[in-house]
């Protein structure tokens, strides 16, 4: 980290991040293909969707173009409390006590409150799209969470689930520890993470390194 800088907060991403929602998607499509296919497909939508509207109509869209049945959408939403923390997420959370917390997610107030539920972790902050009033990548999205801390962007350290939300919120002027599972790239033209690990494992030196 830069000398001197010292973060105040963490801010995850959601559904990617801390919560293993593909696997959810899969068990409600039917097939891990499937699944798959849709939950990338709900990803594209919301990150081109910009100003906020409902979250569940966006699913059900979602699995239109995955070749998913519309209905499956309210299957989706009645199971979501199946979600399941990435394994590490817990014990990785319960490293950060004493930090404060928070959640920059990409679907409604209400299934934020339950995903974020399931972890285990308690948050000061839980910035659903629907309370932002927009999706990430659209900065508002970020920024929304930084008023609501109260803090500057360089002071939040702001941990990746998607390739998506690296430069968007390293656009946001956060700093970022992107818990890249799938190995992927960082995007073309993004700036680097400050971190690129396999998984959340790191993040409790990250986030306290310079404190």
């Amino acid at each position: 980290m830069t000398s001197g800088v010292e973060f105040e907060a963490v801010a995850f991403d959601l559904l990617t991040a801390l919560v293993d929602s593909w696997t959810l998607f899969a068990r409600v499509a039917g097939s891990e293909a499937l699944g798959r296919t849709w939950r990338l497909a709900s990803l594209r939508r919301v990150t081109a969707q910009g100003s906020y509207r409902p979250y569940e109509d966006i699913l059900a869209e979602a699995a239109v173009d995955a070749g998913v049945p519309a209905s499956k959408r309210d299957e989706l939403v009645a199971r979501w409390g199946e979600l399941r923390p990435w394994p590490e997420a817990p014990s990785v959370l319960a490293r950060l006590a004493g930090q404060r917390l928070a959640v920059v997610t990409n679907c409604s107030q209400r299934l934020a409150e339950i995903a974020a539920a399931v972890t285990g972790g308690r948050f000061d902050l839980i910035m659903s799209a629907e309370r932002a009033g927009a999706y990430k990548i659209d900065p508002r999205a970020y920024q929304a969470a930084l008023d609501a801390l109260r803090l500057p962007a360089d002071r939040v350290l702001f941990v990746a689930g998607s390739a998506h939300d690296v430069p968007g919120a390293s656009g946001a002027g956060m700093r970022v520890y992107w818990s890249n599972r799938q190995r992927q790239p960082v995007p073309e033209g993004s700036p680097l993470p400050l971190h690129d690990e396999p998984d959340l494992r790191g993040l409790p030196a990250a986030a306290s390194r310079g404190r």
